[in-house]
């Protein structure tokens, strides 16, 4: 039976409990979302003592699902004011499903102004004030926790940017090298954790197995199955292996769909410098190691080990959001400036996406030219630093965007564009207007059928289809995340029927449930938006929030000179089926 660790940071308390029965058969996105809507008030502030943290592996964390450790991290977000979750790889989730912890909820805030510490091992958990930890970036962090616990423990950090409570603060996890280069970067989820009082979480598992299936034989056939799909699908088991995700960064281009210097173009001059193909001759070329996997499990290893000049690590290899963030939407085209960049974030404990967008806004505002890496690189240390000015731009492109006077200002809800224009992937638009989150890519990632042709074919620059598609990718996708498995599997559940019934088959061997395929989506992905949407609505967010800014309604992107111009309508009507 799986269970809650509730941390009490008021009394500094620690107490294990039963899962509530409504709650058992949840797992990530689905379980982080149902206990923020059920315990969170939706009109608190994000920063205060009301607002919950909760952690949650998904459903096969902790057993040998193929690509199965996707940790998620809820809370109300400090950057929207929406519900949210935050999703990424590392050792965590794998670590709690092998504790037996379905989540671990944190509340409150301590009386004492140190930083405190969470230690989580077979025999429950434990608080501590952690002073020698204040102010360090995740490197070193994860360097104190790594002498003191030992090497294997999987650990859950935040930088500076957390400590300070900044909009754009991420959650850091351990890889499988016990780098703190997985992070939970999107809404500013370290702010919640920081506001904790709580600086690290400890996760030991010394002497523990996998988690427990209720049919072994029959999940291991499945798990086998579904491994099989995922090593012969084109993008599962050859583009991500061998170009990582940065094989994206000449295919948008090539569309139109590349935001370039503040999304005032859809295509960049400099991508070939900066491209997945660049970057892997680079990574060879410096004897680093181009396929690294995210999290222990992961058969696509689409991550990579970028070295410097001197073939020292460096930075994990930039994904592609953060080498277009840094690179073509701030007019960069210098891969080692852009890991360099990357592995700041990293250490500060910023969001890469919401950052490198800030940065192209102020860019914008006249603070630097675009182009200018070396700036950029100055701007982030004034983050670091907690400046004024650093503060400002820890706050995300939207504060940013008011304070140097900029109209171009690419948020829904308060949250940066990732990497894809709207304008040119009209159906990527609809999910940054309609997902309950504020603008972000993974809620349902139309570019598979507007761009890759994955699932099907949508005409990018067409509003026909468009909202119909996001609307079965959330739903898709929410479900997805409350399993523990990576979303790049999506590529081949759209393509291959029986890799989507394995993914049920897993589910219902390990759980001992009966669940359809229609029952999954139901169960984790529906149920989940409806949970979200219900939450937003009684922090006051209406339909009319549900929109791209002005700005792409009237623009004309080049080189297709297009504008996003699905309706309004169409818009509101994208989640009426739950």
């Amino acid at each position: 039976m799986r269970s809650v660790l509730r941390v009490r940071m008021g009394a500094l308390a620690v107490a294990k409990e039963e899962l509530a029965e409504a709650c058992r058969l949840l797992g990530g996105r689905a379980l982080t979302s149902a206990l923020v809507a059920a315990e969170v008030p939706a009109t608190c502030h994000p920063l205060s003592a009301e607002n919950r943290l909760v952690i949650a592996p998904g459903l096969l964390s902790g057993t040998a699902a193929p690509c199965s450790g996707r940790i998620s991290i809820g809370a109300k977000s400090p950057l929207t004011g929406t519900i949210k979750e935050s999703n990424a790889g590392g050792t965590a989730a794998q670590a709690m499903g092998r504790l037996g912890l379905a989540a671990i909820v944190v509340e409150g805030k301590p009386k004492s102004e140190a930083p405190h510490l969470l230690f989580i091992n077979k025999d429950g958990g434990r608080l501590s004030e952690a002073p020698e930890l204040k102010g360090l970036g995740n490197y070193d962090t994860v360097k104190a926790l790594h002498e003191r616990f030992g090497e294997k423990v999987a650990c859950i950090t935040i930088g500076p940017a957390g400590e300070m409570r900044l909009a754009v603060a991420s959650v850091a996890i351990t890889d499988v090298d016990g780098r703190p280069t997985r992070h939970c970067g999107r809404g500013g989820l370290g702010a919640v954790m920081g506001s904790k009082g709580l600086k690290a979480i400890v996760l030991d598992t010394a002497g523990l197995p996998r988690a427990a299936s209720a049919n072994p034989e029959a999940f291991a056939a499945a798990a086998k199955r579904f491994a099989k799909h995922l090593a012969t699908h084109p993008v599962t088991g050859q583009t991500l292996p061998m170009y990582g995700t940065n094989a994206l960064a000449n295919v948008i281009n090539s569309a139109g769909a590349y935001p370039t210097r503040n999304f005032s173009a859809g295509t960049f001059e400099g991508v070939d410098a900066i491209s997945g193909e660049t970057e892997r001759e680079t990574i060879l070329a410096r004897n680093g190691n181009p396929r690294h996997p995210c999290h222990p499990g992961c058969t696509i290893g689409c991550s990579s080990i970028y070295p410097d000049k001197e073939g020292n690590f460096l930075s994990k290899g930039p994904e592609y959001e953060t080498v277009w963030a840094h690179g073509a939407n701030c007019g960069i085209a210098d891969l080692d400036a852009i890991a360099h960049m990357d592995r700041a974030d990293d250490d500060i404990g910023l969001d890469t996406i919401e950052m490198g967008a800030t940065i192209a806004v102020a860019m914008e505002g006249g603070l630097l030219p675009f182009g200018d890496a070396a700036g950029a690189l100055r701007l982030l240390e004034e983050v670091r630093s907690g400046t004024p000015l650093g503060r400002i731009l820890g706050s995300g492109a939207a504060v940013t965007g008011k304070c140097f006077g900029v109209s171009r200002i690419p948020c829904v809800k308060g949250q940066a564009m990732p990497a894809y224009d709207p304008r040119a992937a009209k159906g990527i638009g609809v999910t940054y207007a309609t997902s309950t989150m504020g603008a972000d890519h993974t809620a349902g990632y139309a570019i598979a059928q507007n761009v890759l042709g994955v699932g099907g074919s949508v005409n990018p620059l067409k509003p026909d289809g468009q909202a119909g598609l996001s609307a079965a990718l959330q739903q898709a996708t929410a479900a997805i995340d409350s399993t523990g498995l990576c979303l790049f599997i999506a590529f081949c559940v759209l393509d291959v029927p029986d890799a989507g019934q394995a993914v049920v088959d897993m589910l219902n061997a390990h759980c001992g449930t009966a669940w359809t395929p229609d029952d999954y989506v139901g169960i984790l992905g529906k149920a989940t938006l409806r949970a979200e949407r219900d939450f937003n609505r009684r922090a006051g967010f209406t339909a009319a929030a549900d929109r791209l800014p002005d700005f792409m309604k009237s623009e004309a992107l080049p080189p297709h000179n297009t504008v996003f111009d699905v309706s309004d309508s169409d818009l509101d009507g994208v989640h009426a089926g739950l």
